[in-house]
């Protein structure tokens, strides 16, 4: 495979498939990003997160974190009004130059909390995937965080939606999230696979009683039947 290797900033690192156009983020050690050509994600985790919102028909999403912003982009490209929010201005360049995240998607350069403790409206939906070579800031693993979330989240419908990075299947991480979150909401659920390292879970809180197991809806090109075998694994296992 030829490659080109781009350092946009000193421990940030773009990697592009010259023959097909495929663009990694690398931000030191942790793996930012992937997508084809024209920004459509290819990890399976954030297709999950997107057939959600397709399936409960947000049309009003905030995102806390971008990375290289490709469910940002996907979720533009459907018509959904979207608001990212992180820490760094610079990750919103990298996504706009690389990832091709869209004008239209509103990036603001705060602090999540912050911002939506200054921020009074209430969302379709919550979609939080803030990680860095630190992991998640703890912030946002807390009782208070989850409290602040659903309290910007519709009354009827609202759906938060949490990446976690899963080290292995005795990692207790998960299912230690899922128990605090459902001390905020009465439905929570966990979109998981054993067997793999280091691998990306979601879970699901608020309007999740009737989401269905996820499929691909709007595949990358090429990898669309890659990704749609990766998103067969995935699947809602019970809390250990």
């Amino acid at each position: 495979m030829s490659t080109e290797r781009i350092i946009p900033a000193p421990g940030h690192t773009i990697v592009r498939d010259t023959r097909t156009g495929k663009v990694s983020y690398w931000q030191g050690e942790y793996h930012q990003s992937a997508a084809d050509s024209t920004g459509v994600s290819t990890a399976d985790y954030i297709h999950a997160m997107y057939y959600f919102l397709m399936q409960r028909q947000c049309r009003d999403v905030l995102m806390i974190g971008c990375g290289g912003g490709t469910l940002a982009t996907m979720l533009a490209r459907s018509g959904v009004d979207t608001i990212v929010v992180d820490l760094h201005a610079f990750s919103f360049d990298i996504a706009r130059r690389y990832f091709h995240l869209p004008p239209t998607v509103s990036c603001q350069t705060a602090d999540g909390v912050a911002w939506l403790k200054g921020h009074r409206h209430r969302f379709d939906a919550i979609v939080l995937d803030a990680f860095g070579e630190g992991g998640m800031p703890p912030v946002f693993m807390q009782p208070a965080f989850f409290r602040l979330a659903r309290s910007r989240l519709v009354t009827r419908g609202g759906l938060f939606l949490m990446n976690v990075i899963v080290d292995n299947d005795e990692d207790p991480a998960p299912d230690n999230l899922v128990r605090a979150l459902r001390k905020e909401w009465r439905n929570v659920r966990l979109l998981d696979t054993d067997g793999w390292i280091d691998r990306n879970a979601v879970i699901a809180a608020g309007a999740v009683a009737d989401l269905q197991k996820p499929v691909v809806l709007m595949p990358p090109h090429p990898g669309g039947q890659k990704l749609a075998r990766e998103l067969d694994i995935l699947d809602w296992r019970r809390i250990r």
